[in-house]
């Protein structure tokens, strides 16, 4: 498991319960989170918090939070510095554990030594878009929401980040790609992180283990002659990084490349780790 050491505004404090005890900054929440199974080793209410996600029998759910939290807060890692905010589904806005894919995207670019085009799909608040930018790659944002796609520039702008070399497009994620490819673009390094399950417009359903194969070999046609990296992002339950990786090789199969998959984790004040979904790095080598 990759867990990222490099915090010290994000703490996770315990876990159990089918909770998790969080501290983003000056803000400490109580998170539902699934792969929790564990009793704690104390109960988590009853430590002090500032806000709790209460599920719906009905499904979803909604905070319950004290009456002085800030309607926003901020977060840094590193020099970056994100705007976080209680938002629906439990969200808040950055996944921490995601910081140890930061690092290594990082490192890839600034080390190149050219210039890096980057695509960051389902780019959500644009924590790889910072990163990758902060390094001096020029990086597309796509989300098909509105407001996440507005977060991303405002973290880019409280980055100190240079704003000219992003771009935030608000689509969905696998028309543009189809339309970039049309229209002969490019990108050196490709970020994905698309959901567990989403529906279309139109009532289309998406589930990530039928179409992130096909959604892959797809992204594929629009990597440059000289790509750098490719990224893929899982947070489906169950879904083994080596199924990751297995999708990777087949489909880069023709390029000389390396995939490193494994869980990304974080590792709480508790003494437990929490893990957080898996990840596939594929680096390419020149030919």
């Amino acid at each position: 498991m990759k867990i990222d050491k490099n915090w010290s505004d994000y703490r996770l404090l315990a876990t159990g319960s089918g909770e998790k005890l969080e501290k983003f900054g000056p803000v400490t929440v109580i998170r539902p989170d699934p792969q929790v199974i564990w009793e704690p080793y104390s109960p988590l209410r009853k430590k002090p918090h500032d806000a709790v996600y209460e599920r719906s029998a009905a499904g979803g759910g909604c905070w319950e939070k004290k009456k002085s939290l800030p309607e926003s807060f901020f977060l840094h890692w590193k020099n970056l510095t994100f705007e976080l905010k209680l938002m629906g589904f439990k969200h808040v806005g950055i996944f921490p554990e995601q910081a140890v894919n930061w690092s290594r995207m990082i490192e890839c670019i600034q080390n190149a030594g050219r210039e890096i085009n980057v695509l960051n799909l389902f780019g959500y608040t644009g924590g790889a878009t910072v990163a990758c930018a902060s390094a001096g790659a020029k990086v597309c944002h796509v989300d098909a929401a509105k407001a996440m796609c507005e977060t991303a520039k405002r973290n880019v702008e409280h980055s100190g980040v240079d704003r000219t070399l992003t771009r935030f497009i608000v689509d969905d994620c696998i028309k543009f790609v189809e339309r970039e490819i049309r229209r002969g673009k490019k990108y050196d390094a490709i970020v994905m992180d698309p959901p567990s399950y989403g529906r279309g417009p139109k009532g289309e359903t998406w589930k990530l283990e039928e179409g992130i194969f096909d959604l892959v070999k797809l992204t594929k046609s629009v990597l440059s002659d000289d790509p750098l990296f490719f990224l893929i992002n899982s947070y489906t339950t169950g879904l083994q990084p080596t199924v990751m990786k297995n999708v990777s090789d087949i489909v880069f199969c023709d390029l000389p490349h390396d995939t490193d998959a494994d869980e990304i984790g974080i590792l709480g004040e508790d003494g437990l780790t929490l893990p957080c979904g898996c990840s596939a790095f594929t680096t390419f080598q020149k030919g």
